[in-house]
């Protein structure tokens, strides 16, 4: 495979306005830096035009390389095609609703000639709404706390890789992607940029509460054995306080104090045990069957068709 210089990859979901911007400003920004670039636009099966713009973009310039998967695989896994895909010696990820800006591509590369394999993009100020905000601090402070990791809710995909960062992360089978973790997971030399966060230029974010729910626990369930270690906590605790109950009642009844308790107080604690079990197996078959995913060993992603 042939060595570039510069890669940048975007995966694209729901942006048919957005994408002759975002190819337009990539090119103005990277062609300072040099003429040697190629913009990787991954199209992650959106409901709307945007393969037909990347189409377009790719006829005009030759450096447009366009990947449309075969169905919606997720952000993470598109943006894994356009990894995949790469040649470039420094690869750049980032979004395609131009909240990450193309003109901070410069800064990133700067910091990265320093010495570093992985120069990540702190977003200053961001310019999203209340709601966004407050479940991006309950998650990246769930998910730090159940991976025993610091995670920076600052950080999301806009990231400069030298090739030997990109090559290591695809050794990672890991079959659900969540690339923040592997960057700390591969262990190369790593720095953060601040950098100024802007407005969505058009249309609104396509992370449903829903879609963010499930990629926190895959992500969870992916790198963390957590969940099942506080599960076995839980278990010893309630084994520690049903033995402690034991005694007490024995000891009411050897100083006959002891009184036949109602039905309401014994429905409530054989619920409340049932649950607790109940929630354990259903924690015990997340993980299998997250096992069973990887053991099957299927292509976490398939393309329909490549342009350039």
């Amino acid at each position: 495979m042939s060595q570039i210089k510069f890669s940048i990859v975007s995966p694209v979901y729901k942006a048919e306005m957005l994408v002759d911007n975002l190819v337009n400003r990539i090119r103005e920004a990277v062609s300072k830096l040099t003429n040697d670039y190629e913009i990787i636009l991954v199209e992650d099966c959106s409901p709307d035009n945007s393969w037909d713009k990347i189409k377009t973009a790719a006829e005009k310039y030759p450096e447009v390389k366009g990947i449309k998967l075969s169905r919606n695989y997720g952000q993470q896994h598109a943006i894994q095609a356009g990894l995949d895909a790469s040649k470039g010696e420094y690869v750049v990820t980032m979004d395609c609703d131009l909240q990450d800006q193309p003109e901070e591509i410069e800064k990133l590369y700067n910091k990265l000639l320093e010495g570093y394999e992985i120069v990540v993009a702190s977003r200053r100020n961001r310019k999203d709404d209340f709601f966004k905000k407050f479940l991006s601090r309950i998650f990246y402070a769930t998910l730090s706390y159940l991976t025993e990791t610091k995670q920076d809710r600052t950080i999301a995909n806009f990231v400069i890789y030298h090739r030997k960062a990109v090559d290591a992360m695809a050794r990672l089978k890991d079959h659900n992607r969540y690339y923040p973790m592997l960057q700390q997971m591969i262990g190369f030399n790593y720095a953060k940029v601040e950098i100024e966060h802007a407005e969505r230029e058009d249309g609104k974010s396509s992370y449903s509460f829903k879609k963010r729910l499930r990629l926190a626990m895959d992500t969870i369930l992916t790198f963390s054995d957590k969940p099942l270690r506080l599960a076995v906590k839980f278990g010893v605790f309630l084994s520690f306080l049903s033995f402690i109950s034991a005694i007490l009642l024995i000891g009411l009844y050897l100083m006959g104090d002891y009184r036949t308790a109602g039905w309401a107080s014994l429905a409530l604690l054989l619920s409340f045990f049932s649950g607790a079990i109940i929630s354990v197996l259903g924690m015990v078959g997340l993980y299998v069957g997250r096992t069973f995913e990887s053991v099957k060993n299927r292509p976490t992603y398939i393309i329909h068709e490549i342009i350039n």
